[in-house]
């Protein structure tokens, strides 16, 4: 049976709803750097609607204290998240190959690591719409605590800033876990990321990279290893 793109948009939405709320108490933070930068609530605000990446964000903060030329923030936001690249390319093979192109215009701008987690779980083809869905919860929940973290960020205790930032990872292991405790093929892959993902920050070489190139080289070599060791059957790629 196919589903229409309402019913995939309907889905999104209600995935993205624990995402919104992570990413609301998360943006708080980058409310309050953006404050300290000289941003006003309703620049802030546009920025984190039009850029869904926070560590992209904080760079771009510093950038503009700093006062850089905009060809090093290009640079910057490219190196930070090519990241995405992969992720968009894992997801279009999910979906139908006469998808038109808006629609995947429209996906490529709903890529965020969450989203990416939630979308790439969903059994079988993939619709566009379900994207939407998730970023049309996900993306003023980012707005919006990056609106409030601007205008009410130094009256909160630190401690509970603090605490906000923390948020994230918790959504994101609610993300994770559920398809891993039905795999042991998933679980093993993420334990492996995990410990992989420590090394590379405390090696000395490697440590030395910037984020994005190990969550690069990382996705690469993992992703490669599992797709070869553990490959999907033919008809699962081709589910309804």
């Amino acid at each position: 049976m196919i589903e229409s793109h309402g019913t995939w948009y309907r889905r999104g939405l209600r995935d993205g709803v624990p995402i919104g709320l992570g990413y609301l108490a998360v943006s708080f933070t980058l409310g309050i750097a953006a404050k300290v930068s000289g941003m006003g609530a309703g620049d802030a605000t546009l920025m984190s609607l039009l850029n869904n990446t926070s560590a992209g964000e904080f760079a771009a903060l510093g950038i503009i204290a700093a006062g850089a030329p905009y060809l090093e923030m290009a640079f910057t936001q490219l190196v930070i998240n090519l990241r995405y690249l992969l992720m968009s390319c894992a997801l279009s093979q999910k979906i139908a190959p006469e998808t038109p192109i808006w629609q995947r215009l429209m996906m490529g701008y709903t890529v965020t690591d969450e989203i990416f987690a939630i979308s790439a779980a969903v059994p079988g083809r993939l619709d566009p719409f379900y994207c939407l869905g998730a970023i049309s919860v996900a993306a003023p929940g980012w707005a919006l605590g990056t609106c409030l973290g601007v205008l009410l960020g130094n009256a909160l205790p630190g401690r509970i800033v603090s605490a906000l930032s923390v948020a994230l990872y918790g959504m994101f292991l609610a993300v994770i876990l559920p398809p891993a405790r039905k795999s042991k093929v998933i679980a093993g892959v993420v334990a492996a990321s995990m410990i992989a993902s420590a090394l590379f920050t405390y090696l000395p070489v490697l440590s030395g990279l910037s984020s994005g190139t190990r969550i690069i080289i990382l996705t690469v070599l993992i992703a490669g290893a599992a797709a070869i060791l553990f490959p999907i059957p033919e008809e699962n790629d081709h589910a309804a």
